[in-house]
């Protein structure tokens, strides 16, 4: 027995979510107990999946040998019949039978409790507007009303089952199974919609990616809309704040609520508030002294304006850098000498610049990676087949049809762990990466994203940390059926893996138990067609949401309107391009004058001493230099005049960071955020 490759798993998922987690999270600024449980609830869940494939194998392995017991008692029975015994190869990766078990237990029920009783609280607290410790967590049961109550629905309706079917005894055994099959059974339905949309949407995906005109204009429609939604965001912050500063004339100093009008001000960044104070206020707005539930809304409203702000402005920044570069590329396909030439080049360090050349570069970008995109597309487009053939399928026994299970049979004839091992996990990063991926691509889950450079802010990874506590289990639950690995599923007596006895079965009421097998595939392959057709995009197109659709009027003008938004975008980050190059020949020019005068005498320096000309060539730069500072957002172009559409861009801000003391000078390019860095730690409040 070899513990090694357990261990080696173990550490690599923990490895992977706390690069991850250190990739979309900022560890320096987020408080730390949000970030533990969210790196636990990460770490456990890719743990699943990547130890799942192991306790498959072993399953097998045992699997024989209960096999081989049953021959030789078959054998001692008759005693007139000599059977061989088979031989059980042991998988290289066997470890002790205890092992599992207790390994699963940790996992699992540390993981409900995270995703159904912690994790809601704690992102309810973040966004309540209480001034107490009490408060907020009275604020945070009331919003989880819902989550809790659909949770206790499930278990209620379990609860009253047992209780009322003879020969059934409620004992601590039957409430962890109805508590798991609770859980499992809300996942379940949320997986069906989840799947349903991303097995079709995932390979097409990529398809389209493989297609840069096609993604350009996607891109340009995705601008125009979120464009509208940073300008609403704006426009709630700009209402956050009349009301704040409202609120500021009526609380005085030795006012009661002064301190809590201080909580919420320590929220609003600098250069929100310094527009505030330079705000006068309408006439006609009341400025009475408000009380302290109204207080708590402002301040819960506070919190929200800021996240949505914060959220949308990240988004267009990201997006943004996206459609440059793919304008890059479909303006470098034409290009003779083929070099990769990017409008704003990017620096990179010298070994990279060295094996990443502007020739490689190129053939990358514009040759190789549109192939690689549709071999990664049909690759996907294959799982897809056969995942919704196996979902169909699973539950015939014989003959078996899922091709999943017919893989795993034909590996454990010839012992060939490794297959299975690799198989199972192929399978499970699929089907998680496909319902991972379409969670916060949800219009209604639209507070909810991911964003990578530290930018996502705490509401957001602990959403995604109590998601995948929630959905991998029945994910797992799933794929054990779709090998037949499930007992209950197939209706024959098999032993099983020490998952599924630690998590137990969905058959506590027969409605679930003989329903499943024949309503979730049906709902799985419907959503598929569904999605295939896009009638859900029709649908929402015909109410009045706009959705991208090639034939369609409406998306063709979205489609117009991003283009325009982009070259604005375009025009303001190079005049800040022509701004820096202006700030570091400057620069160069006064450490130049610097050194030269560190040479001349006082005799020398007395005789050249003249009064200084406006025309002289350090003047004109700090003249341009001066001209350059002046905001972009008053710079009105033949084509930049105000529109409805495009007033509430406010572009890209240089930052540049100097050292006297040196003659370099180093400049970089940031994404503006009106909302400055993310919010404060979970108990500043208090």
């Amino acid at each position: 027995m070899s513990i090694r490759l357990l261990l080696s798993e173990v550490i690599f998922a923990f490895c992977l979510a706390a690069t991850l987690l250190y990739r979309y999270g900022n560890v320096y600024r987020h408080h730390i107990i949000v970030t533990i449980a969210v790196l636990i609830a990460w770490y456990f869940s890719l743990l699943i999946i990547f130890v799942l494939p192991l306790d498959v194998s072993s399953t097998v392995y045992r699997q024989c040998r209960e096999q081989n017991n049953l021959n030789l008692t078959a054998t001692t029975v008759s005693e007139n019949v000599t059977i061989a015994p088979l031989t059980c190869r042991e998988p290289w990766s066997s470890v002790p039978d205890n092992v599992y078990p207790n390994l699963w237990r940790v996992v699992y029920w540390t993981s409900q409790c995270l995703t159904w009783l912690i994790l809601p609280l704690m992102q309810s607290y973040i966004k309540a507007g209480d001034f107490t410790v009490s408060g907020k967590l009275k604020s945070a049961l009331i919003d989880n009303a819902i989550y809790y109550g659909s949770y206790l629905f499930i278990c209620g309706i379990l609860l009253i089952y047992i209780a009322l079917k003879p020969g059934l005894d409620l004992d601590g055994q039957k409430l962890k199974a109805i508590a798991s099959s609770a859980s499992n059974t809300w996942g379940l339905f949320l997986l069906v919609l989840l799947l349903g949309y991303a097995l079709v949407e995932v390979p097409r995906g990529l398809w389209n990616a493989s297609k840069p005109g096609y993604t350009l204009h996607y891109s340009y429609f995705k601008a125009a809309k979120l464009s509208l939604d940073k300008c609403e965001a704006e426009e709630t912050v700009d209402d956050v704040l009349e009301a704040l500063q409202a609120a500021s004339v009526a609380i005085g100093v030795g006012h009661p609520f002064h301190r809590n009008l201080e909580t919420i001000f320590q929220k609003v960044p600098a250069e929100l508030k310094d527009r505030m104070n330079r705000r006068q206020l309408p006439d006609d707005t009341p400025t009475d002294s408000p009380s302290e539930k109204a207080l708590i809304r402002l301040h819960k409203h506070t919190i929200k304006s800021l996240q949505t702000l914060q959220r949308t402005e990240t988004q267009w920044g990201i997006l943004i850098e996206k459609i440059f570069h793919l304008e890059d590329i479909a303006k470098n396909q034409a290009s003779h000498d083929r070099r990769f030439k990017p409008t704003f080049p990017i620096v990179r360090p010298l070994p990279l610049r060295l094996l990443y050349n502007p020739t490689i570069e190129w053939y990358w970008k514009c040759v190789i990676k549109s192939y690689a995109q549709k071999l990664a597309a049909f690759a996907a487009g294959a799982l897809s087949v056969a995942v919704v053939w196996s979902e169909v399928t699973f539950f015939n026994k014989s003959p078996v049809l899922s091709l999943f299970a017919q893989f795993v049979n034909l590996a454990k004839v010839k012992y060939d762990y490794f297959t299975i091992e690799i198989l199972s996990t192929l399978i499970i990063a699929y089907l998680c990466y496909c319902a991972y991926s379409t969670v916060l691509k949800i219009r209604v889950l639209n507070l909810y994203y991911l964003a990578p450079h530290h930018q996502t802010n705490e509401y957001s990874l602990i959403f995604s940390g109590m998601m995948l506590c929630r959905l991998t289990p029945p994910m797992c639950l799933n794929f054990l059926g779709l090998i037949h690995m499930d007992s209950h599923i197939i209706k024959t007596h098999i032993l099983e893996t020490h998952y599924t006895q630690v998590m137990g079965h969905m058959d506590v009421i027969s409605i679930i138990s003989d329903g499943f097998n024949v309503y979730f595939p049906m709902a799985i392959l419907a959503f598929c067609l569904a999605t295939y057709f896009s009638l859900g995009s029709r649908l929402l197109s015909m109410l009045g949401f706009q959705q991208f659709l090639g034939d369609d009027e409406l998306t063709t003008d979205l489609v117009e309107e991003g283009r325009e938004l982009i070259k604005r975008e375009r025009r303001k980050r190079q005049r800040t391009e022509d701004s820096m190059s202006r700030r570091r020949e400057f620069q160069e020019r006064f450490n130049n004058l610097g050194t030269a005068s560190r040479y001349r005498t006082a005799r020398q320096s007395t005789d050249t001493v003249r009064p200084l000309q406006r025309d002289e060539s350090t003047e004109s730069a700090r003249t341009g230099l001066l001209r350059d500072v002046e905001s972009t957002d008053y710079y009105v172009g033949e084509s930049d005049r105000y529109t409805p559409s495009n007033h509430y861009d406010h572009g890209y801000q240089a930052e540049i960071y100097h050292d006297l003391s040196s003659d370099n000078l180093t400049t970089y390019t940031t994404n503006s955020s009106r909302v400055g860095p993310p919010p404060r730690g979970l108990f500043d409040d208090i």
